[in-house]
């Protein structure tokens, strides 16, 4: 119990001072690590590192509320309503993903500051930025906060913004909700940024050699079920 303890709050320790902290959701899942950061203190040098390192996607984590705040939809959701003017995307509905029953992806979004987006420079910006103003948004009106999303940001966008369950680690149990509930647990800002990590064998990489990852560059490596033991001692 007490290496237990120390693990997470050294993963909690490290989010607050802008390290990786590596998380495994679960074998049963995705099966896959991810890195994730707290989107406050992400940097050019950060995206890079998942670029080269990791390979795979580059996100946004959020929470529901934060969502909720700005008025972003779940993009199942903007399929759903609008299947009657647009019929392919009533063929494109995700109804069979294999690990989870609905998909946490919202709007890819740019900071307007940015050039084609896609940079690290302007990645770094677009992922900054946005943690700055949810930071902000907790503060002011949500006709301000709306407003304020659409000055600095625009859609499409070379970022993607994952959205935490509502209740969190209770009806799902992935790494946008994993790196949530662990920036709460900080007292961060719920925004975190992750990219799952892939292998030289066209496949992810496995869970041993993202603990040997871990173990080389000296970075807390998480189990989800560790995550979820720990949310759960804490909302009590």
């Amino acid at each position: 119990m007490g290496e237990f303890i120390n693990k997470i709050e050294k993963a909690i320790n490290d989010l607050q001072n802008g390290k990786f902290v590596l998380i495994h959701d679960s074998d049963k899942r995705e099966d896959e690590t991810d890195f994730i950061i707290s989107s406050e203190f992400i940097s050019p040098e950060s995206i890079k590192i998942m670029r080269q390192e990791g390979g795979g996607l580059i996100f946004l984590m959020i929470s529901y509320d934060i969502a909720k705040k700005f008025d972003l939809p779940f993009l199942t959701d903007l399929y759903n309503t609008n299947q009657h003017k647009y019929p392919i995307l009533k063929s494109l509905i995700a109804n069979d993903i294999p690990y989870d029953t609905k998909s946490s992806f919202s709007l890819y979004i740019n900071h307007r500051n940015t050039f084609t987006g896609i940079t690290d420079i302007d990645r770094s910006l677009t992922i900054k930025e946005f943690a700055i103003l949810s930071k902000k948004a907790k503060n002011i009106e949500k006709n301000e906060a709306l407003k304020m999303m659409g000055e600095k940001f625009r859609s499409p966008g070379h970022v993607p913004i994952c959205i935490s369950s509502k209740n969190l680690l209770s009806d799902r149990f992935g790494h946008t909700e994993l790196a949530v509930s662990l920036l709460i647990m900080a007292n961060i800002i719920p925004v975190g940024s992750g990219c799952e990590i892939m292998g030289n064998n066209g496949k992810a990489l496995s869970k041993e050699e993202s603990m040997d990852y871990a173990k080389e560059k000296n970075l807390i490596y998480l189990e989800g079920k560790e995550i979820i033991k720990a949310w759960k001692k804490w909302l009590k």
